[in-house]
């Protein structure tokens, strides 16, 4: 009988034992990635637009209705060559006008200086007669009255000539101007008006064309941050993509770095302005660019993951707030509360990676520098070529509760 109870404790106290480890939580599991050497490239990103470098707005000095359109979208154009013409009748009536002033006034000089000729040959009669005593004082002094308005007349008249000259001239020059001409070299980019439009240049010269001077070279205007400025500089290169090409890279190089400040929702940028080479014509104006300005590059130096530097390992269930950690956290507060982890990997000397040891984080100090999207680089501290970091804490799988699977219920 003490054989069989001693049988039945033992198995009483192995089944304890074994239903305490069954019921211990599982090690916590750990993904790692190798600390390795190559290149980085730290680029700054940004969005912005393509356009033409010269871009003309073509208008229009004089009204009228629009009588010929001589070319439309993406038509080339030379400078001087008319792109359009306004309805010259009126214009033209003007100069005929206008000339007939002109003709008028030149009348009017010749006869002022027939008088002013007539009064002259009066005065002087009247000088020789005044002299010998047959005519009074008074008589003189009436021709050289004569004489002096004549020449006022002749002046009057003079004015009057170069006054209708100018207004001819006007009239020629608006009728010039009824013929638009082109600028520029280039290619209209876009039309406003159509055949039978009547435009107004009262107030403000209407825009009827577009042309874009050369569209062989282009550039971007884009927005770059005011975190990330003071890192680009003039000759920098860029990379961008467009929609239209999702799978081409395109190159460009800074060119213009503006210092006036946009802000937008309180946010500051400034436009960096981005020289592209378009010989072959593939890229339009207005396209959406996506941009990396090219700020650094460094080979075969020391990289680890960016993951690294934002893992932190997780308080295990059994520890309580306060208590001593096995892994120490940087920035942890008072409470033992780990820091919120960001997608921005902070530069700076004070960084912490985790190495996997005995299945245990064990934090490691790391000196970075440059950083791209996916590495960063170690300038300094002791991490070297092929070590594991941990990147990221897996959650262990639940397992099943002592016994055996229960049957289905009935």
């Amino acid at each position: 009988m003490k054989k069989i109870i001693g049988i039945a404790v033992a198995l009483v106290a192995l089944i304890g034992v074994g239903y305490q480890f069954l019921k211990k939580p599982p090690a916590p599991q750990f993904k790692t990635l190798k600390v390795e050497r190559g290149s980085i490239l730290s680029a700054v990103s940004a969005t912005g637009t393509l356009n033409a470098v010269v871009t003309v707005q073509v208008g229009t000095q004089v009204s009228g209705t629009l009588a010929k359109l001589y070319v439309d979208y993406n038509s080339p154009v030379k400078k001087g060559q008319p792109i359009a013409q306004i309805d010259p009748a009126l214009l033209g009536a003007a100069v005929q006008q206008a000339t007939g002033n002109v003709l008028s006034a030149e009348a009017n000089l010749a006869k002022a200086r027939v008088t002013l000729a007539d009064t002259k040959r009066t005065l002087s009669r009247n000088r020789q007669l005044l002299e010998q005593g047959i005519i009074a004082q008074s008589d003189l002094d009436s021709a050289q009255t004569a004489y002096d308005s004549a020449q006022a007349g002749v002046s009057a008249a003079e004015a009057s000539l170069v006054q209708s000259k100018g207004a001819l001239k006007q009239a020629q020059t608006n009728l010039t101007y009824s013929t638009i001409r082109s600028p520029v070299d280039g290619i209209v980019v876009s039309r406003s008006v159509d055949v039978g439009q009547t435009v107004a240049a009262s107030f403000q010269t209407p825009t009827l064309f577009t042309i874009a001077q050369d569209l062989t070279k282009m550039q971007i205007d884009t927005s770059v941050d005011e975190s990330d400025i003071s890192r680009v500089k003039l000759g920098q290169t860029a990379t961008f993509t467009v929609d239209a090409y999702p799978d081409q890279q395109f190159t460009g190089t800074v060119v213009q770095i503006r210092n006036a400040p946009v802000v937008n929702q309180n946010v500051v940028t400034y436009v960096t302005v981005i020289a592209v080479d378009n010989r072959d014509l593939r890229l339009k104006p207005g396209m959406t660019a996506n941009v990396s300005v090219q700020t650094q590059k460094k080979d075969t130096v020391l990289k680890l993951p960016s993951a690294a530097l934002r893992f932190k390992p997780k308080p295990g269930k059994d520890e309580k707030p306060g208590a001593p950690k096995t892994a120490p956290q940087d920035g942890a507060g008072a409470a033992g509360k780990p820091p919120v982890a960001t997608d921005r990997v902070k530069k700076g000397p004070s960084q912490k990676v985790y190495l996997l040891k005995g299945q245990q984080p064990v934090p490691v100090s790391v000196t970075t520098g440059i950083s791209d999207a996916s590495f960063v680089e170690v300038v300094a501290g002791s991490l070297k070529e092929g070590d594991e970091v941990i990147v990221e804490q897996v959650a262990p799988s639940k397992k099943q509760g002592m016994g055996p699977p229960m049957g289905p219920r009935f």
